[in-house]
């Protein structure tokens, strides 16, 4: 295939995702809901139940409110990467998903497109609610901004890639409420998002290990690094096999002569 197929493929996928996110706006309101109720209902509750003390990369006390602003960014796009996940399940029954993987072009690389897509609109969607967290008047270093871009390219494709593969293992839609309850809140909270790792250290030394092994908790420490201009060579190190790891899963689960669909009987 000529290189110019391979763009025109590309471009394809990521303009039907931009299209079914700008046709989706509750979807849009929805993102920045969850974690602006955070950030301004339950931030200032727990503001003195929790206090941060200071830790890298922070040189100084920070507000609790501070803290979170990385843990939310990657709710946002934790909570994307299901979405676009559950888009791979209705595509998969309405059969859509059934003409874009006949295509002549490899299925890893429509695998790849469809993950950059979904990661393009949660950075869309980040940058909104930063820019609604400036104006609350939680503010970052301005280069960090900028820093934080390719980051959140990684990180949104890890967290995509993971829904892509829990989406190969779902049938029907009506299963995939189930465990994407059952999946992200459990790895929402048992991170770096809302509290210090060293606290939960103190509590409990098993809930803390799970903590340390959750990918989630190294993308929001390489996002939280990011946008202070501070270089986390561990969170990147995982971050990155994490995104290896779950990528190759799902290309294998996806492709329909070994994977969980071919199990399935084949029903793309």
């Amino acid at each position: 295939m000529p290189p110019i197929a391979w763009l025109r493929c590309l471009t394809g996928i990521l303009w039907r995702e931009a299209l079914r996110f700008v046709h989706q706006r509750e979807r849009f309101v929805a993102a920045l809901v969850r974690p602006l109720v955070w950030l301004i209902v339950f931030a200032a509750g727990f503001r003195a139940a929790l206090g941060v003390s200071i830790l890298p990369p922070y040189e100084t006390y920070i507000t609790y409110d501070t803290y979170i602003v990385p843990g939310l960014i990657g709710m946002i796009q934790l909570f994307n990467g299901m979405q676009s996940s559950l888009s791979l399940v209705y595509d998969r029954e309405m059969g859509s998903m059934r003409i874009l993987l006949t295509s002549p072009l490899p299925r890893w690389f429509l695998l790849v497109a469809k993950l950059l897509g979904g990661s393009l609109v949660s950075i869309l969607q980040v940058y909104v609610f930063l820019g609604i967290a400036w104006l609350y008047g939680i503010e970052m270093e301005p280069l960090g901004y900028l820093a934080a871009l390719p980051v959140l390219l990684l990180t949104g494709t890890m967290l995509g890639a993971f829904g892509m593969v829990l989406s190969s293992t779902i049938r029907q839609l009506e299963n995939f409420a189930g465990v994407m309850n059952f999946v992200i809140f459990p790895m929402f909270f048992l991170s770096s998002a809302l509290y210090p790792l060293w606290k939960m250290q103190e509590a409990s030394m098993a809930l803390y290990r799970v903590c340390v092994f959750n990918p989630f908790t190294h993308a929001i420490e390489l996002i939280r690094f990011a946008l202070y201009l501070r270089w986390n060579g561990e969170a990147l190190a995982w971050t990155a096999g994490a995104l290896a790891v779950f990528l190759a899963v799902a290309i294998a689960a996806y492709d329909p002569t070994r994977g969980m669909i071919a199990r399935r009987g084949g029903g793309d």
